[in-house]
């Protein structure tokens, strides 16, 4: 069975990824996925810290539930910015993010 210890390791994994992904890469759309497993990540450590913290033997589940409520924010902040990425791409006709560097086009 599986310890708290390694359900953070691999969540730290996941949000290193994702931050070396945001830094590192030009291209908006891959940086938009990184934000995404940086979500992720987060969401992980809470249902773990939730499953791991027990009240009378039982999981607390205050922490699973927040995480639905973050995914329903993550599916709204998907629609809106990949929206806006199309809007960029059909203003400036680039999604490197080396290219859009004002916000006059």
């Amino acid at each position: 069975m599986p310890s708290l210890n390694d359900y953070l390791l691999v969540s730290g994994l996941l949000f290193s990824i994702g931050l070396t992904g945001v830094v590192l890469r030009r291209n908006i759309i891959i940086v938009f996925m990184c934000l995404e497993l940086m979500l992720s990540a987060a969401n992980l450590t809470l249902v773990a810290f939730s499953r791991f913290n027990t009240v009378e033997g039982l999981p607390d589940y205050n922490g699973q539930m927040l995480v639905f409520f973050v995914i329903t924010v993550a599916a709204a902040e998907v629609a809106v910015g990949l929206a806006i990425i199309v809007a960029l791409y059909r203003a400036r006709q680039t999604i490197h993010t080396d290219e859009l560097v004002t916000l006059k086009g």
